[in-house]
């Protein structure tokens, strides 16, 4: 039987949730048009006005304050280019890290060529951000912050509280988005008190459906459509809707929920346990130790990356090296460089990341299994 601990870069879809998408589609009348008038489409509209309400519950925010989308990386595009651009008078300051998502990048570094000032602070060796630097880089310009809440490839959990509490102090008007793609269904989210104005979410991280996801704008925020035609969902996203995938969505976050804090405290166990096992084969742990425990990266000495992802591929072990975003690009990884993480060590680095099934005979597996690619292999 395989192993998978890639969860980072997708989920396997729950089973209920299979089933729920299988059901639906497979029905007389499950696969209408929401925007339609006939009977089809006022069934449609309904699902899908029923999941919004349990989603809008589940993350204690008003249902008119979200918005589907096709990714998690449509939502973050739409709101940090969607934000400063129907915001002119906000100011011309964003202020992020050089550890975010590509999504963010790259929408930053879009906004860069537009003119705006993209200050970058640096973070510390935990993967948090300098929140001195945060709070020396704030100012009256500043329109926008924009943070990852955990790190996709180190788990590293930024302090939100803290992070909040300096924007207020220095310029209450600043925006912050934050990209929940990671911690969500992982970590409480509570949008209506973490103080944040925007959030971003995907579907497939949390055993629902690629093709799916969730921006949260708060009431009172104006942002720019990424996507105009058909005036869906009040104008804010155009295009047609998917009641199946959005229902898939609301109970794989409703499953994700149930259990939040037990799943936690095991995972937390689990992964300690795993960890000290690895570092007892020489491994080198670059996780910070209070990172969410779902995600832990590791370096082997003596194996590049990817030489031991695909040693452990042969043994249907299924792991990743950086970002699925930016694996294929064979890079050592932006992120542990950005944590001041020495080149011969970040090259060596495995990312090992969990779903809340896996169990402790799994990583009892992998930990053999790398001791013994470690007896056959290294000279």
């Amino acid at each position: 039987m395989s192993i998978y601990f890639d969860n980072s870069a997708t989920t396997k879809p729950l089973p209920e949730v299979a089933r729920l998408v299988y059901e639906t589609l497979s029905s007389e009348d499950g696969f209408g048009n929401p925007g339609s008038l006939h009977r089809l489409g006022v069934l449609a509209e309904k699902n899908l006005n029923e999941s919004a309400d349990k989603i809008s519950k589940l993350l204690s925010c008003k249902k008119e304050e979200l918005f589907f989308t096709s990714c998690g990386s449509e939502s973050v595009n739409t709101a940090i280019m969607g934000y400063v651009h129907l915001n002119p008078r906000a100011g011309k300051k964003i202020i992020s890290t050089k550890t975010e998502h590509k999504a963010s990048l790259e929408s930053l570094e879009r906004l860069s060529k537009e003119g705006y000032e993209i200050c970058y602070i640096p973070v510390m060796a935990d993967g948090k951000p300098d929140l001195q630097a945060l709070s020396d880089a704030i100012d009256e310009n500043t329109a926008l912050i924009t943070f990852t809440h955990v790190n996709n490839e180190t788990g590293a959990i930024l302090p939100l509280e803290e992070i909040v509490a300096i924007r207020n102090k220095k310029n209450h008007n600043t925006r912050i988005h934050l990209d929940c793609v990671q911690s969500l269904g992982k970590l409480p989210i509570s949008l209506s008190r973490m103080g944040v104005d925007m959030a971003s979410f995907s579907g497939h991280k949390i055993h629902a459906l690629k093709g799916f996801g969730l921006l949260y704008i708060k009431s009172g925020v104006r942002v720019q459509p990424l996507i105009i035609g058909g005036g869906q969902q009040r104008g804010m996203r155009s295009g047609t809707q998917s009641p199946y995938l959005a229902s898939a969505f609301a109970l794989a976050l409703e499953k994700a929920t149930e259990n939040l804090k037990e799943n936690l405290d095991r995972l937390t166990s689990l992964r300690d346990a795993f960890a000290k096992d690895l570092s007892e084969l020489g491994a080198v742990i670059l996780s910070p130790v209070d990172a969410l425990p779902y995600v832990l990266n590791v370096s082997f000495p003596s194996f590049q990356s990817e030489t031991m992802l695909h040693c452990l591929e042969e043994k249907e072990i299924y792991v990743s090296t950086v970002s699925a975003c930016s694996s294929k690009t064979k890079a050592v990884s932006y992120v542990l460089l950005e944590m001041g993480i020495r080149r011969e060590i970040a090259q060596n680095a495995v990312r090992f990341s969990f779903n809340r099934f896996n169990t402790e005979e799994e990583m009892h597996t992998v930990v053999a299994a790398i001791r013994n690619i470690y007896e056959k292999y290294k000279v």
